[in-house]
């Protein structure tokens, strides 16, 4: 198995203890991307991503080698700690970068364990932004550790132990999850629109070429009957809206 460290803490303190700590209890090979090391510009918010490709970011030979190695591993470990409530301002400058990902989700065959520190709060809410962000991505399934580790407190390794493992197994596995509702109806909305009247270019070149148009989710995802029927109402009612 190939795994992906992404770390967005400038530091490796808390964060990074908690990522080694995982690693440990994962079988395959591992490479790792400090965001800080990266130097990414900020996002200037241009929109050409979205509007134009992602080809078009004017630091996209920044961001795609780190999206290619994404594309390539078989789960992804991805780190930050809270600060001011929110993810690291170097993770979230990354995140801006793959605005187009929620446009065009392709990462439906992968798993990540995300790894969030606090010395505070706000630990859960930030953990359920990255795992939302990956899920608009495409993500499979996500596990989460959000933990306290300021102080005086040690870091709850018992916790970091039994999730990692957990997720080490069901990377090896293979296995792939039926997606939630709102997973669905996500894909739905961004199909529609990709097939609208008026459709983003972009978008219209990337689900036509990969064939998501013709398939109510990613074919590398099974649907039960229930999902599929839902899928398809979902997809009708949008692209009524679209008109």
């Amino acid at each position: 198995m190939k795994y992906l460290i992404i770390n967005g803490s400038p530091r490796k303190k808390h964060t990074w203890e908690m990522a080694k700590q995982a690693q440990s209890n994962l079988d395959g090979e591992f490479e790792e991307i400090q965001l800080m090391k990266e130097k990414i510009p900020l996002c200037n918010g241009c929109t050409n991503c979205i509007m134009e490709s992602e080809t078009e970011c004017p630091h996209f030979d920044i961001i795609n080698p780190i999206v290619e190695k994404i594309n390539d591993c078989d789960g992804l470990i991805i780190t930050s700690p809270v600060y001011a409530l929110n993810v690291s301002g170097l993770l979230k400058n990354f995140i801006d970068h793959t605005a187009y990902l929620y446009h065009r989700p392709r990462f439906f065959d992968k798993k990540a364990l995300v790894l969030v520190s606090t010395a505070g709060a706000g630990e859960k809410k930030v953990a359920n932004y990255i795992d939302e962000t990956l899920r608009h991505w495409g993500f499979n399934k996500t596990y989460k550790i959000a933990i306290k580790c300021g102080g005086k407190d040690a870091l709850e390794t018992k916790d970091i132990n039994e999730i990692s493992r957990k997720f080490n197994e069901d990377v090896k596995s293979e296995k792939m999850h039926s997606p939630k509702f709102i997973n669905i109806l996500y894909y739905n909305v961004w199909r529609a629109m990709a097939s609208s009247s008026d459709p983003i270019e972009a978008d219209k070149k990337y689900w036509e070429t990969s064939g998501l148009i013709n398939h109510e989710f990613s074919p590398d995802v099974k649907l039960n009957p229930v999902k599929k029927a839902f899928a398809k109402v979902m997809y009708s009612i949008m692209k009524k809206v679209m008109k």
